[in-house]
């Protein structure tokens, strides 16, 4: 797993003016419709006034729990409607994952096609409450389906974000080098330094890809960093938390 089930979101920028979020602080949990007929939960936040584009936030393999409805609050706070998605209502059913929830065989269960139809729902409701542009962050397993996303002519995505998504190559899934050239959109890799999981030559690989494609995309990765650093407790790395913040949001306006 990426984040312990405790685990909260870094506050944004000290100095990011905060706006409201709609109906009060707290996400909405909604369920939808993914594009194959599938229900599956999530968790909405809009903002009022709201920037462009709205986020679809990617779980890690737990899918949809506490961190993440937290998550969709915070981009609302900072302009930008977000809806966090949950990738198991085909095998698990609808509704918040708790602690004790067995998520690796439902993980294993899940396919690219899958999220990306799940992605396709959740790009409807944000569409329905008026949204018009649409980008994908995804975290850990979310930020290599971010990746993978990006390569769908069908998701209409202006723009990817992944936090240490996966590089190599999975049995239900591709790797998002060997996809790298079917990019469609710009991409933003962030990642940590110390993740022995995600080596640098990796993540090299990718970027070079993407170049080779002429797809805009930056690469980061925070020295010393661990996988999941994106996390409050890690008082250690408020530095990479905050700067991943910025650049997320710079990426999403730009």
């Amino acid at each position: 797993m990426c984040f312990e089930f405790d685990a909260r979101p870094p506050d944004l920028p000290a100095d990011l003016a905060l706006r409201p979020v709609a109906g009060g602080a707290a996400a909405e949990i909604v369920e939808a419709t993914s594009a194959d007929g599938t229900r599956f939960s999530t968790a909405v936040a809009m903002a009022p006034d709201a920037d462009e584009p709205a986020v679809v936030i990617l779980p890690d393999v737990r899918g949809l729990y506490r961190f993440y409805a937290e998550l969709a609050e915070r981009f609302a706070q900072a302009g930008h409607s977000a809806i966090a998605i949950d990738y198991f209502g085909r095998t698990a059913g609808v509704g918040e994952r708790g602690e004790e929830f067995e998520y690796m065989p439902h993980v294993q269960q899940t396919t690219p096609e899958g999220v990306q139809a799940d992605i396709a729902g959740a790009v409807d409701v944000l569409r329905e409450r008026g949204a018009a542009r649409f980008a994908t962050v995804g975290f850990c397993f979310g930020g290599t389906q971010s990746f993978l996303a990006a390569t769908n002519p069908d998701l209409p995505l202006d723009r990817v974000v992944g936090f240490y998504g996966g590089l190599a190559e999975r049995p239900n899934r591709p790797s998002p080098i060997a996809t790298a050239g079917r990019t469609r959109c710009p991409v933003l890799g962030l990642f940590g330094g110390a993740d022995e999981n995600i080596p640098q030559e990796q993540i090299d690989d990718y970027a070079r890809g993407l170049d080779e494609a002429a797809v805009e995309n930056e690469m980061v990765t925070y020295p010393g960093a661990p996988h999941s650093f994106f996390d409050r407790r890690y008082e250690e790395h408020a530095d990479a938390c905050e700067d991943a913040w910025r650049r997320t949001l710079a990426f999403l306006e730009g």
